[in-house]
């Protein structure tokens, strides 16, 4: 991995929320331009607080950077609006979907183009373009948002975002609260988005075993720190990625529930 072909560079960051609690603790990883990288862990590990920190959308949750350094393609990028770096390329896709519940799914989509100063053909061709990843969309799109199912307001939330023309999409919690064969049909379509339009994805994701099936690197973060990264394939054979995250282990399935606390921190720390 050269340094040119790092798109994103995080490097030792430390994120504090009003002023007193400290949530990330020297975070650092790196995402190569044309790859898909998953911050995986449980919930309260750090993975959203990080995406907002790369997004510069800390601020709204009285949260800021206080340590550390964010770089897109070499280029210190923490003093950026949110605005400056949609129009760098980078677009984030919250948790929860948040799609304008009044608006119909193709206003919705159109919203994400807001910022494009190429004209209403280019716009429309990356319309239909978002619609050719995501049929059900084009079927669904005079409908209100609102009275779409969960699975479609994902989509939309995605295809508002490639509206954008984004080179990197940070998407954060894409599985939450979708049926598995949804999550299954999403994840699909963010592999196929990454190869064929080479989009970089930075993807923040409890389900450890399917963020790993389609990701081509890891970092597993507990407690706002990084405990462990490597390629999607290490983490899948890790032994203690097996037993703690998938729920497997060489004596066969386990609830991660069922381990204690202190003897994950041991393993991950020592």
């Amino acid at each position: 991995m050269t340094a040119a072909n790092i798109f994103l560079n995080v490097n030792n960051v430390e994120v504090i929320y009003n002023h007193v609690i400290l949530v990330l603790k020297g975070v650092s990883f790196n995402v190569p331009e044309g790859s898909i990288v998953s911050l995986l862990g449980g919930n309260g590990a750090g993975k959203t607080t990080t995406l907002r920190a790369v997004s510069n959308l800390l601020h709204g949750e009285r949260g800021e950077v206080t340590k550390g350094s964010i770089e897109l393609k070499g280029e210190r990028v923490e003093a950026l609006t949110p605005a400056d770096l949609v129009r760098r390329g980078v677009v984030q896709v919250m948790e929860g979907r948040h799609c304008f519940g009044h608006l119909t799914i193709e206003e919705n989509l159109l919203t994400g183009a807001y910022t494009r100063k190429d004209g209403k053909g280019a716009v429309n061709a990356t319309l239909e373009k978002v619609y050719n990843y995501f049929p059900r969309l084009k079927t669904r799109r005079t409908s209100q948002a609102a009275y779409t199912s969960g699975g479609e307001q994902q989509m939309c939330a995605i295809g508002r975002a490639l509206m954008a023309e984004p080179r990197m999409v940070l998407l954060d919690e894409p599985s939450m609260g979708l049926a598995p064969q949804i999550v299954e049909e999403v994840f699909t379509i963010v592999k196929d988005l990454n190869q064929r339009e080479k989009v970089t994805f930075l993807l923040a994701e409890q389900n450890t075993s399917i963020a790993l099936r389609y990701a081509d690197f890891g970092y597993i973060l507990e407690n706002g720190r990084v405990v462990m990264e490597g390629s999607a394939e290490d983490l899948r054979n890790n032994e203690d990625v097996k037993e703690f995250y998938l729920g497997l282990s060489s004596s066969g399935r386990k609830s991660f529930k069922d381990v204690k606390h202190y003897r994950r921190r041991k393993r991950w720390l020592s």
